[in-house]
């Protein structure tokens, strides 16, 4: 396997995120994942793995208010349809995980008056750590084993994006959405971290991760038909693009365990890398949390 397919692989697993038509998404008889999945998910023409992080309760007795926060992949595709559909929710803030090389490639046209406010940081995705995948006669559990490893990485390489989501949140800019390309690895961590700090069960959180797997759904275009990239990726074994397209409890876990780990344990983690107080923590529940139904 060639560096360049290395670095395609990679930047499939973690980037793609053109969306699948709505009436493709649901294919087979709708299990409990893919019906909460179906509540969450926004009905956007364009969306892809748009979704709301209301209703999940927390330890206390409250819950996430609805329409508040939102994950999501790309917007790159977004319809004037959509566009209105998310100014009529009131969407006051974006914060784009993406990289500066993915932003310059498929900019979001947000139509004005009235666009959210959208904040961003500089920075390249470095896909050595992903080395693993050049491994001829790659496996499935081999490729899983390689995206754990990138996600024990995550909270320490996108700590700076994530503080950005906080200290929105924290002036008050909700309703508000974050989203990488795919939606699933940089903004599944995200999302994660959101709902800890808010109080939500782990479980619950890894279930809401989860989710992906029913909402992410790319779909090949006609000029995939020719890419390079996207040849090779297509000969790979189908377990191998299951774990690079797909989540999988280990891949969040792993990130969970880095947060824990941290000296001093996730408080600490939420203090010197999302510059998260006890303080401020208690303002964001006030803030973005409701008493939850009997």
């Amino acid at each position: 396997m060639t560096k360049f397919n290395l670095a395609a692989i990679a930047a499939i697993a973690l980037l793609v995120g053109a969306p699948a038509p709505l009436a493709a998404r649901q294919t087979t008889a709708p299990t409990a994942a893919s019906q909460e999945a179906s509540k969450r998910l926004l009905p956007l023409e364009g969306g892809q793995n748009f979704r709301d992080l209301g209703g999940y309760r927390t330890t206390d007795g409250r819950m996430v208010k609805w329409g508040t926060i939102f994950r999501s992949g790309t917007m790159t595709k977004l319809s004037d349809a959509d566009f209105r559909y998310l100014a009529d929710k009131g969407l006051k803030t974006v914060v784009d995980l993406r990289s500066t090389s993915e932003r310059k490639k498929e900019p979001v046209a947000w139509p004005l008056p009235g666009s959210p406010q959208v904040h961003q940081k500089d920075y390249e995705i470095d896909y050595s750590m992903m080395a693993a995948l050049a491994k001829p006669g790659l496996t499935g559990a081999e490729a899983r084993a390689v995206m754990a490893t990138f996600y024990r990485e995550v909270p320490k390489t996108f700590a700076d994006q994530y503080k950005l989501i906080f200290a929105e949140l924290l002036g008050g800019d909700a309703p508000l959405a974050f989203n990488c390309s795919a939606g699933k690895d940089r903004t599944g961590v995200a999302a994660a971290l959101v709902l800890s700090v808010l109080g939500v069960p782990r479980e619950t959180v890894i279930a809401d991760y989860l989710l992906s797997n029913e909402t992410f759904k790319p779909v090949e275009s006609e000029a995939d038909k020719n890419d390079p990239q996207m040849l090779f990726f297509a000969r790979l074994p189908a377990d191998v693009r299951q774990a690079l397209m797909g989540v999988d409890r280990s891949y969040i876990e792993a990130a969970f365990a880095t947060i824990d780990s941290w000296p001093g344990g996730a408080e600490t983690y939420y203090l010197e890398q999302l510059g998260l107080d006890a303080k401020a923590i208690a303002t964001l529940r006030d803030k973005l949390l409701v008493r939850a139904p009997a």
